[in-house]
């Protein structure tokens, strides 16, 4: 049996040859994603990544092929982003990929050879929790953040959405991996069989239970959004005009709140009286209040921020959210002084944004009092950002985005597919607004709510948004997937220390 998993591994004379490979094999699980959203490969994708780490002779060669391999699911998952990045897409992509190196040396460590039936099982627990520790790393905002966390392939499933409302998107991410290890231990190593299939029993059943017997949000009304998509328009001016007549097309729908997504205004409203006005004017023709989104200076402020900023009848509340967490090389260059030559081979800005020091709450008047927790752009991939929103008591999570730069990529329906991860761990419904789509809304379990307003159009879409009562147990419990999986990884490493001591000890006085 294990011969014949491994035989594809042993063609691999040249390092060449398996360096490709490894690259391949690490960029598989992109497919999981949207646009392709397979879902069902993210349980089998790293099969052919683990079985190569495994049949290293060395640990440098296992090493290498973590590194190739993360170097590779880095750059599929990214590759949209070579346009703009250009060459130095290769870089961060290579770069990011050395934080899968010791996860090869983890899958060397437990699979290679013929392990014992402890070992096996051990890998069971461990290798997926080596996988979680580097989706934690490079979630590291400087690093890029957490865009296409293996868990978040499953945004479509509805039992796995159910799991992430108890351990968010870190237990789908050790689910999958999981059940990767346990595909890999059943084909190559016939000792395993029996911890192989307890293991995936124990991942089917742990599924089932918990879309079974997890608790659930409870219904508690609704409330009318509108989201506004002006569409692929020319000039910042345009864009705002086409936004307020899309807007004006609402009016007499009973709306409650109309959503304009990421830099929908590109003037500071207390800098701009007029422009301020004719918001004002637009939320009494509709009856709503607007959340638009200001690209542009704040009067007294140095730089140029991200804000969401909430306008009723009366004009803008006061109400303002600073985007917090910056898009590297889209908004902000990290230590600019060395790594300023990126603006050169591709589409880096020329200047950094500056950052907000708080996220904030917004009660909509027109919505009873609602209370809004406001995201901006890829915001949205950030867990731990939407669960303290909800945390603090948001009732609706909004995500003002823009992905025009990408528009004919998978960039748009990935971010899209964010929000339902997010509301289904919050049990807090989710807005995402864009300027040039994919704009879509999803309820507190994070099921699809209305349709989506797709990257080939502009428009503006009502949807009936069901709000919930109650706490999520991600939201009250926290990361403990990732404290589990952190504490299993510290503990293996005392064991290995201990005994690589204790042979050590016993060697020497053998010698003696």
């Amino acid at each position: 049996m294990r011969e014949s998993a491994d035989w594809w591994v042993k063609g691999l004379a040249s390092p060449w040859g398996r360096g490709a490979a490894a690259l391949a094999a690490g960029a598989l699980p992109a497919l999981a994603f949207p646009a392709p959203a397979l879902w069902w490969l993210a349980y089998v994708a790293l099969v052919p990544w683990l079985l190569l780490a495994r049949s290293a002779r060395t640990n440098r060669r296992a090493a290498l092929d973590g590194w190739l391999g993360g170097a590779g699911f880095m750059l599929a998952v990214h590759h949209w982003l070579l346009p703009s990045l250009h060459v130095f897409i290769l870089v961060l992509a290579a770069l990011l990929g050395l934080l899968w190196a010791p996860w090869g040396l983890l899958v060397r460590a437990l699979l290679h050879g013929t392990p014992t039936a402890r070992r096996c099982a051990a890998s069971l627990v461990l290798v997926p929790s080596g996988w979680l520790l580097v989706e934690l790393v490079r979630s590291w905002e400087y690093l890029g953040g957490p865009w296409g966390l293996l868990g978040a392939s499953q945004w479509q499933v509805p039992p796995a959405l159910r799991l992430a409302s108890i351990g968010g998107v870190w237990l789908l991410s050790l689910l999958i991996v999981a059940v990767n290890t346990a595909l890999v231990l059943l084909v190559a190593v016939p000792r395993a069989r029996v911890p192989a299939v307890a293991g995936l029993l124990v991942c089917a059943v742990g599924g089932t239970a918990a879309w079974l017997w997890a608790p659930v949000p409870r219904a508690a009304g609704t409330v009318r959004i509108g989201a506004v998509q002006p569409g692929e328009v020319a000039g910042a001016d345009a864009r705002i005009a086409r936004g307020e007549a899309l807007t004006r097309s609402l009016a007499g729908r009973g709306v409650q709140l109309v959503v304009w997504g990421e830099s929908s205004v590109n003037r500071d409203l207390t800098r701009s009286p007029a422009m301020a006005a004719r918001l004002a004017a637009l939320s009494r023709d509709v009856g709503a209040d607007l959340l638009v989104n200001v690209d542009g200076r704040h009067a007294g402020q140095p730089g140029i921020y991200k804000s969401s900023v909430l306008v009723g009848p009366q004009g803008a509340t006061g109400d303002r959210y600073d985007k917090m967490r910056l898009v590297p090389f889209g908004e902000y260059i990290p230590l600019r002084s060395v790594l300023g030559w990126a603006t050169h081979v591709g589409k880096a800005a020329d200047q950094n944004r500056m950052r907000g020091t708080r996220q904030v709450l917004m009660p909509i008047g027109s919505a009873g009092g609602l209370r809004v927790g406001p995201l901006v752009c890829f915001e949205s991939a950030f867990p731990d950002m939407s669960r303290r929103l909800a945390h603090d008591g948001a009732q609706l999570l909004v995500a003002q985005s823009s992905t025009s730069t990408f528009q004919d990529s998978w960039a748009p329906a990935q971010h899209a597919s964010l929000a339902a991860l997010r509301a289904a761990e919050t049990w807090r419904p989710m807005t995402h607004a864009t300027l040039t789509g994919v704009s879509a809304v999803y309820g507190p379990r994070g099921e699809p709510v209305g349709g989506r307003l797709g990257t080939e159009r502009g428009g503006a879409a009502v949807y009936d948004v069901p709000l919930a009562a109650g706490t999520s147990p991600y939201v009250r419990l926290g990361d403990w997937a990732l404290y589990g999986a952190i504490l299993a990884l510290g503990t293996y490493a005392v064991a290995a220390g201990v005994l690589r001591l204790r042979r050590g000890t016993y060697g020497a006085g053998r010698n003696r």
